[in-house]
Order: C-alpha cells, then structure tokens, then sequence
C-alpha cells in the first residue's frame, strides 16, 4: 500500500496541483478502492438467487462515488451484431433510458466499439465537442439522452469481449484520471467474475434439478416394475400349479401302463416346472422387498434365526453355529429371515466336504453390526464375486435354482443402507459379510 501511494504521489505531482489537492485526489482514490473492496466482499458472500439487486446496488454505489448521474451494463450480441441495455441505475431526477436502448446497432458505436475491441476504455469528456456526423453519429445518440460526459470500460470474459459498462454525466461535466479508470477496469472485471458464479450456480441447480427428476423417474419406474413382476409371477403360479398336478396325476394313474423309458420325458417335464416354480417364487420375493412398509418392528435376531434353521433343511452331516446374544434391530422380519435363509441354503447347497460346518455370527462397530455366514464348501472363484449378487446369476446351470437368492440378499441390505461382501477361496470355503445400521 505504501508503494502505491508513492506512486499515486508521483503521478499527481506532475500535474502541478498543489499538496492539499494532492491529498484529496490520493483520499478520493484510496476510498475508491475501499468501496471497489466493501462491494467484492459482498458479491462473495452474498446469495447470488437475487443478483439484479445486487448488480444494481453496486452500480448506484460507483456512480455515486464517481459522480455521475446513470450507471449501466450492456451486453454485446455480435450474432446480431447489436448491443442492448440489461442494467441500469439512475440518480434522482435522471430520466431512464433502459427501454430506449435495446438491439442498438453496432453500426452506430464503431468508436467505442473498437476502444472494447483493444481492451480499452471509451472515455468522451465533454460530448458537445464531438463532431456533428450525422443522424446516427455518436453526438446524435449521447445528445438526446442529456450526456454532457460519458466512459464505458469493457468486460472481457475468457479473452472474449461480451459487454461493457458505462457511466453517463447529465448534470455536468465529469473527468476520470487513469487511476480511476484502473478502478473502473477491476469494477468491470468483478462484474464478470460474479455473473459467472451465478452462471455456475445455475448450472449446477439445474443439474440437481434434472438429476431428481430422473432419480423421481427411475424410483416410479422401479415401483412399476416391481408391480409388474409380482403380478404376472403371482399370475403364473395357478397355471403352472395345474400342469403339475395334472403331469402328476398322469404319471399316477398310468405307472403300471407306461414304461419307464416312456415316462423320463414327464419327469423332465416336472423337473422344469419345479424349476420355474423357484423361479417365480424367487420373482416374487425380489418384488416383495420394497413392498412392506407398514410391517416393521423390533426384531430378535436369536428368535428369527431359530425360526430359520427350522424352515432350512439341514443335511445330517452339516452343523450350524450361530452367535448367542445376537442383535435385536428394527426392521421387517421377512426381509431379515430372507437374508440368512438364502445365505444358509446356498452354504449347504454348495458344501462338498464329508462335513459341512456353518457359523453364523456378528460384531459390533460404531454404528453399525456386521454379520457373517461361514462355510467350509467349494468355495467361490473371485471373477465371480460381483457377479453372484445380480438377478438370475448361478454358479452352476444343474438343479432347479432360481438365481435369485443372492441379489435378493443385496437388495435387501442395500434397502437398509448397508453393504454386502465376500471373501472366499477355492476348496477352502466361503465368508458373507453384510452390515445393518444400529438405528
């Protein structure tokens, strides 16, 4: 700051005014650039949802200061190679001119135009003294609206000119030194700054908006969906109830008549519809998960998982562990029991030792518990690790599993906004890890 008011000092010292009009001239610019500073915090702190207000009051407070009498922003359309009025403010007493200066020619400001173009501020100290060209001259536009004095500085946005802003003197005649106009150049240039910001503001709400919206969509077409599904699988079962029976009762009431060989192919016909039973059974289950919000309550993890394993039908040559003093956490028991029932399963269905040993069981974190279902089986390969939990994913194509009973399990976890994993190794066996939150 001192190096500036030497140079200040020196400037001013070379246009021979005296030392009192020296300190004023150096005040009036060291005030100038507190209000330049006062109006910077102010854009950066301020919400920007109102910004014509904000732009206007910053206008009223330099033209105040400079002492003229109207203040404006225009914005240059070299498309349409014209320049229109998009801000105004004027001093009392001070006719408008907003409404009459709109899509002017660029044509009918060449001067000024090429001042922007080089960066350059237009200043006119006295607009009687210009030249009489004519009636779309420069005079014939500044003459009609009252200008006696008039400076425009150019705003300049990534290299690019895109507008200026300007200050009128009506009432008399006003001069700018080329420290004021330093002034007016960084007042310019904090303009852009803050039209950017809320340029980027906009931009971001208007992404936010587009991404609820889709998320509103995607929430609407997933509940439809889910409708669909439990409907037609729902549907499907009475018919397919039927062709069992009836196949059923065929094979019943011609077993004496028809030979073994003959009745393979009904037998593959059975086998597949209790294929796609567990099929539409999986279906339903996957659509049921998002469907019970009314049937929650705090649920006992040791009676639940009793509940489980005697639903599960367990191989004499199997043992499952479970934790005692298990959890007890708010939620929908059949969502809890689908979880471990499908885990169990699949830990027995996949066993291949002369005894399988399964071990149920948690720990507590912070804010939330994580669960673990451990077997001693085949084990799983690690391409398949993220694939297992998508829809109608199966390790082998034999058997009349639906695939569905993993990416039951995560959806039922992600519905409670937890995570689910595995680590497994071939031979070895396999380890489920999923949380639930505490709340």
């Amino acid at each position: 700051m001192k190096a500036e008011h030497q140079d200040h000092a020196k400037s001013i010292s070379e246009t021979g005014f005296n030392q009192e009009e020296k300190d004023k001239i150096i005040e009036r610019q060291l005030r100038f650039q507190d209000l330049l500073i006062n109006i910077s915090t102010t854009y950066i702190n301020s919400d920007l949802s109102d910004i014509d207000q904000l732009l206007r009051k910053s206008l009223k407070q330099i033209c105040e200061f400079v002492e003229s009498d109207r203040s404006y922003i225009f914005s240059y359309d070299f498309v349409n190679n014209t320049t229109s009025n998009t801000y105004e403010w004027c001093a009392e007493g001070i006719e408008p001119e907003i409404e009459h200066l709109q899509n002017i020619p660029l044509d009918h400001i060449t001067q000024w135009l090429e001042a922007h173009k080089k960066g350059e501020a237009f200043f006119v100290e006295d607009v009687s003294l210009l030249p009489d060209d004519g009636e779309y001259g420069l005079r014939a536009i500044l003459e009609p609206q009252g200008i006696k004095s008039l400076i425009t500085i150019p705003k300049i946005k990534n290299n690019e000119l895109i507008g200026f802003i300007g200050f009128d003197s009506v009432k008399k005649i006003n001069k700018y030194n080329d420290k004021e106009k330093e002034i007016l150049f960084v007042f310019a240039n904090m303009l852009v700054n803050v039209k950017q910001r809320k340029e980027y503001e906009d931009q971001i709400k208007e992404q936010e908006r587009k991404k609820e919206e889709l998320l509103k969509s995607l929430s609407q077409q997933n509940v439809e969906l889910n409708e669909y599904a439990h409907v037609v699988s729902h549907d499907l079962k009475a018919p397919l109830i039927n062709i069992h029976t009836l196949v059923g009762w065929f094979m019943y009431d011609h077993k004496d008549k028809v030979s073994k060989e003959d009745m393979k192919p009904l037998e593959q016909a059975l086998f597949n519809v209790e294929k796609m039973d567990f099929l539409i059974k999986g279906i339903l289950d996957y659509s049921t998960v998002e469907r019970l919000g009314s049937e929650d309550k705090h649920v006992d993890f040791n009676e639940m998982i009793d509940e489980v394993l005697q639903t599960v039908l367990t191989p004499s040559d199997t043992t499952i562990t479970v934790q005692e003093n298990l959890p007890t956490l708010f939620g929908n028991t059949w969502r809890y029991k689908q979880v471990f029932q499908n885990l169990i399963q699949n830990a027995i269905k996949y066993s291949d030792k002369d005894h399988g040993i399964i071990d149920v069981g948690f720990s507590e974190k912070l804010e939330h518990y994580e669960f673990y279902v451990k077997d001693n089986g085949m084990g799983i390969k690690a391409d398949y690790f993220d694939k297992i939990f998508k829809v109608f994913t199966k390790l082998e194509s034999t058997g009349a599993s639906s695939g569905i009973g993993l990416s039951i399990v995560k959806k039922i976890i992600t519905y409670y906004n937890g995570s689910i994993w595995l680590e497994s190794e071939e031979g070895i066996g396999s380890t489920f890890f999923f949380t639930l939150p505490k709340s």
